[in-house]
């Protein structure tokens, strides 16, 4: 009897153990054997390179990596940037926690300018003006020529002046990246999540000397994804034309992402140039503020009348998922 009785203690302890050890398990995705589509895949995290590019009071980290893709190919995530590049200029101060540049009005940020600023492209242009709020990161050219970059990689939220002298017609070429803390993950720490994938988005205004608008961020922008993240499983990704969709993939957050995958795509060399041809590129998605998450953000609401003017509202652009895609490519020409 007692021989029964410790031979069934054994078997339920045994499986006990099991249990715990098979749900103690990393999550492992499928196998991305299947996948079709056009993206170069990565599985699992980057080989950071770079740990943090910028230091702020109360900043998350902004690290730069190197992704090895299945093919062997190496990405760099969650992009190419030009922030450490000294030719490439920085952006004016709207609103800015990690300078401690708070300016409460567009005019007293405008008023502080002393014209060093300007980047000129042609000499007998007029002066434009364009104020940004980008999540997280932006890079400027009008006509393939750099004309601003964000100050704030990553956080705390901050907004931007950019100023050009150009002539009609222009194009607006923008790089845009939803930065990541688990580098090629396309996540961060948040919501109780240790791989929460965090959302984009990018709104400007432009303005000529006359402080009329000429321009704003709507759907009439070209825009295309070329790192696409966290992705715990292909088979969610589809490709319509030259359209990369993601709106069927699992966004939630998860403690255990890093056997996860990514999709990359290469950059072309002269997307930023008007002669590129953005033809084929999708129009870019516009969200609300709501979903974009501004409506406690001073880098925002500060400037409401100016993204938000009545008569010409600007709207937040991004490619088809805000949440997945990380790094995303616009553009627009001013006529």
């Amino acid at each position: 009897m007692k021989t029964t009785i410790v031979h069934t203690a054994l078997i339920i302890f045994t499986f006990f153990l099991i249990t715990s050890c098979n749900n103690s398990k990393k999550v492992v995705p499928p196998s991305a054997d299947n996948y079709k589509g056009t993206g170069i895949v990565s599985q699992g995290l980057a080989t950071v390179v770079t740990p943090n590019i910028f230091e702020c009071d109360r900043g998350r980290k902004a690290p730069i990596g190197t992704s090895s893709a299945i093919d062997g190919s190496k990405w760099t995530v969650p992009a190419v940037v030009n922030f450490t590049t000294n030719s490439f200029p920085f952006a004016s101060d709207l609103y800015n926690p990690c300078t401690s540049v708070e300016h409460s009005s567009a005019n007293d940020a405008l008023d502080a300018l002393d014209g060093t600023d300007i980047v000129e492209i042609d000499a007998d242009g007029e002066v434009i003006t364009a104020f940004v709020f980008a999540d997280n990161y932006f890079e400027m050219y009008i006509n393939g020529i750099p004309v601003g970059k964000d100050n704030v990689p990553f956080t705390q939220f901050n907004s931007n002046i950019v100023r050009f002298k150009v002539q009609k017609p222009f194009t607006i070429a923008m790089k845009l990246v939803d930065w990541e803390e688990n580098s090629g993950l396309g996540s961060e720490s948040n919501r109780g999540s240790s791989f929460h994938a965090g959302d984009g988005g990018m709104v400007a205004v432009f303005k000529n000397s006359t402080g009329q608008i000429i321009a704003t961020t709507n759907s009439k922008w070209k825009a295309q994804t070329f790192y696409t993240a966290p992705l715990k499983d292909l088979s969610c990704t589809s490709e319509n034309g030259s359209t990369r969709l993601s709106a069927n993939c699992d966004t939630e957050g998860s403690n255990d992402g890093s056997s996860y995958y990514a999709l990359h795509w290469e950059v072309p060399s002269d997307w930023q140039t008007t002669a590129f041809d953005d033809s084929r590129w999708p129009n870019a998605t516009e969200f609300s503020n709501a979903t974009i998450g501004v409506d406690n953000k001073p880098a925002y609401t500060n400037f409401v009348d100016i993204f938000d003017n009545p008569t010409n509202n600007a709207a937040f652009i991004w490619s088809t998922n805000v949440i997945l895609d990380n790094e995303v490519l616009v553009r627009f020409t001013v006529k």
